[in-house]
Protein backbone atom coordinates (compact mmCIF):
# COMPACT_ATOMS: atom_id res chain seq x y z
CA UNK A 1 0.00 0.00 0.00
CA UNK A 2 3.02 2.70 1.07
CA UNK A 3 4.63 1.67 -2.58
CA UNK A 4 1.35 2.56 -4.07
CA UNK A 5 1.30 6.00 -2.38
CA UNK A 6 5.00 6.70 -3.24
CA UNK A 7 3.86 5.89 -7.32
CA UNK A 8 0.60 7.72 -6.91
CA UNK A 9 2.44 11.17 -5.23
CA UNK A 10 5.23 11.19 -8.38
CA UNK A 11 4.98 14.32 -9.83
CA UNK A 12 2.85 16.22 -7.28
CA UNK A 13 3.54 18.85 -5.15
CA UNK A 14 3.33 17.55 -1.93
CA UNK A 15 2.89 19.40 1.56
CA UNK A 16 5.24 22.44 2.29
CA UNK A 17 4.74 25.66 5.00
CA UNK A 18 1.39 27.31 3.31
CA UNK A 19 0.12 22.99 3.62
CA UNK A 20 0.87 22.99 6.73
CA UNK A 21 -1.10 25.89 7.80
CA UNK A 22 -4.25 25.45 6.16
CA UNK A 23 -4.30 21.63 7.79
CA UNK A 24 -3.42 24.00 11.00
CA UNK A 25 -6.27 26.51 10.43
CA UNK A 26 -8.93 23.55 9.44
CA UNK A 27 -8.35 21.78 12.88
CA UNK A 28 -8.66 25.03 14.34
CA UNK A 29 -12.02 26.02 12.46
CA UNK A 30 -13.65 22.95 12.98
CA UNK A 31 -12.49 22.71 16.56
CA UNK A 32 -13.96 26.11 17.21
CA UNK A 33 -17.34 25.43 15.48
CA UNK A 34 -17.69 22.12 18.33
CA UNK A 35 -17.34 24.92 20.69
CA UNK A 36 -19.63 27.56 19.75
CA UNK A 37 -21.32 26.28 16.63
CA UNK A 38 -20.99 28.96 14.46
CA UNK A 39 -21.72 26.68 11.24
CA UNK A 40 -19.07 29.17 8.81
CA UNK A 41 -16.52 28.36 10.97
CA UNK A 42 -17.09 24.75 10.03
CA UNK A 43 -17.52 26.16 6.76
CA UNK A 44 -13.98 27.58 6.70
CA UNK A 45 -12.55 24.69 8.02
CA UNK A 46 -13.89 22.28 5.35
CA UNK A 47 -12.55 25.38 2.18
CA UNK A 48 -9.31 24.99 3.76
CA UNK A 49 -8.65 21.06 3.88
CA UNK A 50 -9.91 21.09 0.54
CA UNK A 51 -7.38 23.44 -0.64
CA UNK A 52 -5.06 21.72 1.21
CA UNK A 53 -5.45 18.69 -0.51
CA UNK A 54 -6.12 20.41 -3.65
CA UNK A 55 -2.36 22.34 -3.64
CA UNK A 56 -1.01 18.57 -1.93
CA UNK A 57 -1.90 16.50 -5.08
CA UNK A 58 -1.44 19.39 -7.67
CA UNK A 59 0.59 18.41 -10.70
CA UNK A 60 1.68 22.26 -11.49
CA UNK A 61 4.59 22.68 -9.01
CA UNK A 62 5.56 25.78 -10.12
CA UNK A 63 2.24 27.87 -9.54
CA UNK A 64 2.35 25.95 -6.00
CA UNK A 65 6.19 27.05 -5.22
CA UNK A 66 5.44 30.66 -5.93
CA UNK A 67 2.00 30.41 -3.49
CA UNK A 68 4.05 29.04 -0.59
CA UNK A 69 6.99 31.73 -1.73
CA UNK A 70 4.11 34.19 -1.01
CA UNK A 71 2.72 32.91 1.75
CA UNK A 72 6.34 32.76 3.52
CA UNK A 73 6.87 36.12 2.95
CA UNK A 74 3.78 37.11 4.63
CA UNK A 75 4.60 34.80 7.48
CA UNK A 76 7.94 36.93 7.61
CA UNK A 77 6.22 40.30 8.01
CA UNK A 78 4.05 38.63 10.67
CA UNK A 79 6.53 36.80 12.79
CA UNK A 80 8.69 39.75 12.25
CA UNK A 81 5.93 42.28 13.58
CA UNK A 82 5.80 40.39 17.27
CA UNK A 83 9.39 39.99 17.01
CA UNK A 84 9.80 43.44 17.15
CA UNK A 85 7.35 43.69 19.77
CA UNK A 86 8.67 41.77 22.19
CA UNK A 87 12.13 43.52 21.91
CA UNK A 88 10.93 46.72 22.45
CA UNK A 89 8.85 45.66 25.45
CA UNK A 90 12.13 44.08 26.71
CA UNK A 91 14.36 47.00 26.00
CA UNK A 92 11.41 49.30 27.58
CA UNK A 93 12.42 47.39 31.09
CA UNK A 94 15.90 48.30 31.03
CA UNK A 95 15.96 51.87 29.04
CA UNK A 96 14.16 54.88 28.40
CA UNK A 97 13.74 56.24 24.58
CA UNK A 98 13.66 59.84 24.65
CA UNK A 99 13.02 62.12 20.97
CA UNK A 100 15.75 65.16 20.48
CA UNK A 101 13.81 68.22 20.79
CA UNK A 102 15.65 69.89 17.75
CA UNK A 103 15.98 66.74 15.47
CA UNK A 104 13.30 64.54 16.69
CA UNK A 105 16.04 61.30 16.84
CA UNK A 106 15.05 58.80 19.18
CA UNK A 107 17.84 58.33 21.96
CA UNK A 108 18.36 55.20 24.04
CA UNK A 109 19.36 55.93 27.74
CA UNK A 110 19.37 53.31 30.78
CA UNK A 111 17.16 53.22 33.59
CA UNK A 112 17.47 54.13 36.82
CA UNK A 113 20.75 56.95 36.72
CA UNK A 114 18.35 59.80 38.01
CA UNK A 115 19.11 63.37 36.08
CA UNK A 116 20.88 63.13 33.16
CA UNK A 117 21.98 65.63 30.51
CA UNK A 118 21.79 63.55 27.29
CA UNK A 119 24.07 64.64 24.07
CA UNK A 120 22.22 64.40 20.88
CA UNK A 121 24.86 62.54 18.20
CA UNK A 122 22.65 63.39 15.19
CA UNK A 123 22.81 67.45 15.85
CA UNK A 124 24.86 67.89 19.00
CA UNK A 125 22.22 68.85 21.12
CA UNK A 126 22.53 68.80 24.75
CA UNK A 127 18.73 68.63 27.05
CA UNK A 128 18.12 67.10 30.48
CA UNK A 129 15.87 64.11 30.96
CA UNK A 130 15.19 62.12 33.99
CA UNK A 131 16.71 58.32 33.31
Amino acid sequence: MREKLQRFMIGRYGVDECNRFLMAAAMVSVLLDLLFRFRFLYLLGVVCLVLCYYRMLSRNISKRFQENQKYLHYQFYVTEFFRKKKFRLQEMKKFHIYKCPNCKQKIRIPRGKGRISIHCPKCNTDFIKNS
